[in-house]
């Protein structure tokens, strides 16, 4: 298998990224937005910390009425954060797009949040509608497509000690679909193997993709003493595929996406944590076929894609996903850079 041609969430077919973020002035948070195609998309939500901060996911369960949402946003401030989507809504809104009512649309926009509260030096300097007009523009540019690091919602974002912040990666699967994951990294939980100092998810990475890191040096390992590590986070994201999927096969391939933060980041899902990934589905391509057996005793179908294929993809992506935002975060005071304390795992 092979990356897209951007290895990032933007290589779905009709997927729009953008961020926005601020850093200064007390500030160092932002949020971000993956825009639906024309028509919206199908989405899902798995939320797997027991200290989330969310909204309308509730819409997303396949019992209820909505099938299509307009964007996804994630965003730093905690709850006030929540605010971004609203920003988002009024964009989408006076475009004319959203859930048809009388007299108008309401725009579907779920979200999450990362707790990033005080990390630019005043605590109530969070993200608002105005950071979702910013971040909306941003992804109709296309400036922040593929674009990763300490921006959007993971600008004031941490990982056990280190910078953290926004990784995002892509599989095309043999059939030819498209799996993508963008992470918003803020763990207190380590991204480090146990006993050393390698990245846990890049041992997930497509041939060549990681071929650049190695193990550190052993005493810059023995030297890694993590300082200002959180008891409040959170990481968030969103897992897409180009295929038809149903609102309950979406809300599976989140699900098994966990297992892929589980994989990069240790341990998750913490009683401080709000870890939550949304699956999103374009529905460009058409829905997986039902596989003669989850291990494949029979040859697949000639540009067939099965939904086993599929789910292990998307867990394998967003742990590559993590282990992006880690390398491209930069570094700060009390946040170093995953090379400026490994400098001997680049190779």
């Amino acid at each position: 298998m092979r990356s897209g041609p951007g290895n990032s969430l933007a290589d779905v077919d009709g997927l729009r990224v953008g961020h926005a973020q601020r850093v200064g002035d007390g500030y160092r948070t932002g949020a971000s937005v993956v825009l639906a195609p024309p028509g919206g998309m199908v989405a899902g939500v798995d939320v797997r910390g027991a200290a989330p901060g969310t909204r309308e996911t509730e819409l997303l369960d396949p019992r209820n009425l909505v099938e299509r949402v307009h964007a996804i946003v994630l965003s730093g401030g905690s709850a006030y954060g929540l605010s971004a989507a609203c920003g988002v809504m009024d964009r989408l809104a006076d475009a004319g797009i959203g859930f048809p009512v009388a007299d108008g649309v309401v725009p579907i926009v779920p979200a999450a949040v990362i707790y990033d509260l005080g990390r630019g030096g005043r605590f109530r300097a969070t993200p608002d509608a105005a950071f979702g007009h910013a971040a909306y523009d941003a992804a109709l540019s296309g400036t922040s497509h593929g674009v990763a690091g300490s921006i959007g919602a993971g600008a004031g974002a941490m990982a056990g000690g280190l910078a953290g912040g926004i990784g995002t990666a892509s599989v095309v699967l043999p059939s030819g679909a498209t799996v993508a994951a963008l992470a918003v990294v803020n763990a207190a939980g380590s991204v480090l193997d146990p006993g050393g100092g390698r990245l846990s998810g890049a041992r997930y990475g497509l041939p060549g993709e990681f071929d650049h890191l190695g193990e550190p040096d052993e005493r810059e390992v023995a030297a890694w003493q993590p300082a200002g590590v959180t008891s409040l986070n959170t990481t968030i994201g969103v897992v897409a595929t180009d295929l038809t999927l149903t609102k309950a096969q979406c809300g599976k391939l989140a699900g098994v996406a966990h297992d892929g933060l589980a994989r990069a980041i240790r341990p998750a899902h913490t009683m401080v944590d709000g870890d939550t990934v949304f699956a999103v589905a374009t529905c460009v391509r058409p829905a997986p076929q039902e596989a003669a057996s989850v291990f494949g005793t029979r040859e697949p179908e000639p540009d067939g894609a099965h939904l086993h294929d599929l789910l292990a993809a998307g867990a394998d992506v967003f742990s590559r996903a993590v282990a992006h935002a880690v390398l491209a975060a930069t570094g700060r005071e009390g946040a170093p850079a995953y090379l400026d304390v490994f400098p001997s795992a680049l190779r």
